[in-house]
């Protein structure tokens, strides 16, 4: 039975374009396994874009497809992966989206859409535990997160690490999974820190 996969909003805000830049590459880092071979580590994962920068990218190159609200980019990221935009109406208001979509499953784009929509209609400041540790890894610099390596136990090989700071140690590397609710708070952006926690839908 195939399940499609999880998809997810990795960064709160409008990126500007020097963050979707880096958004497009936020695994960049990762091991060449499977999940980066076939892109399988991207897919689902979107993020909000500003109207220009949806704009700038429709214009780069003619798109593989265009209907209505999407486009795809013609250059895959990894096998049959590749950028989706969507221009959205949310609750009156116009607004953009980037998504990696497999577009082997032509399904794919439209299962996004819904699901931008579905999420973008709940409160837009709520964030749940998920969001939060998403936000994090896309916001943290390369120096400061990666994937466990030999430091690791065998069955934490390539799971996403950041670097923490407790007082009495210096600095650690710590699974992202397994940040405390007071690692975050301090590791998210301040205007993020208070947000309200939703349930993940």
């Amino acid at each position: 039975m195939f399940n499609p996969p999880t998809i997810r909003k990795v960064f709160e805000g409008v990126a500007t374009r020097h963050e979707m830049y880096i958004l497009f590459n936020r695994h960049c880092q990762s091991p060449f396994d499977d999940n980066r071979i076939y892109g399988t580590r991207d897919v689902g994962e979107w993020f909000e874009v500003s109207e220009a920068d949806h704009d700038h990218m429709f214009e780069i190159l003619p798109p593989l497809f265009y209907r209505g609200d999407m486009f795809a980019m013609r250059v895959f990221l990894a096998a049959s992966v590749t950028s989706v935009f969507f221009a959205l109406r949310i609750d009156d208001r116009s607004r953009w989206f980037h998504g990696y979509c497999d577009l082997g499953d032509r399904q794919s784009p439209v299962r996004m859409r819904a699901a931008i929509i579905t999420r973008e209609a709940r409160p837009v400041r709520a964030m749940n535990r998920q969001e939060r540790l998403d936000h994090i890894w896309s916001a943290t610099g390369p120096d400061f997160r990666g994937y466990a390596d030999n430091r690791f136990p065998a069955d934490l090989c390539n799971r996403q690490i950041v670097l923490v700071y407790p007082s009495a140690q210096g600095k650690i590397w710590k699974l992202l999974d397994d940040l405390t609710d007071e690692e975050i708070a301090v590791k998210l952006p301040v205007q993020f820190r208070l947000l309200p926690e939703t349930i993940a839908a």
